[in-house]
């Protein structure tokens, strides 16, 4: 049965503008897991990377029905699968999720499925 489905959509010139302007929000939104992945990739995706799991994490709290602040991002980690594919490593949900992250050149989408 399903628990809640979340979408979410970053801007990447915003999110460049936030790593420059802000470079402790990266640490504030990345796990260290996460921090291992963005650091390993180049300017370009690291600003793809980083929009893609605040997308993530955002349609998460969506999906869970709480918003961000009742779960914070540090308890929420998507790492990816041995092909590449991301998936929902921690969080409060005990069921299955289905994790799906995009971009184009100028935005990143993310979508979660929760199932009990």
């Amino acid at each position: 049965m399903i628990k809640g489905i979340g979408i979410d959509a970053v801007e990447l010139p915003r999110m460049q503008a936030i790593i420059n302007d802000k470079p402790r929000f990266v640490k504030r939104v990345l796990t260290p897991g996460e921090m291992a992945l963005f650091e390993a990739l180049s300017p370009k995706r690291q600003v793809e990377f980083l929009a893609g799991r605040f997308a993530c994490k955002e349609a998460f709290s969506k999906a869970w029905g709480t918003g961000i602040g009742a779960v914070t991002f540090h308890e929420l980690e998507i790492l990816n699968n041995e092909l590449g594919a991301p998936f929902l490593n921690q969080s409060p949900h005990k069921g299955k999720s289905f994790v799906s992250i995009t971009h184009t050149e100028s935005m990143a989408f993310a979508q979660i499925l929760l199932e009990e």
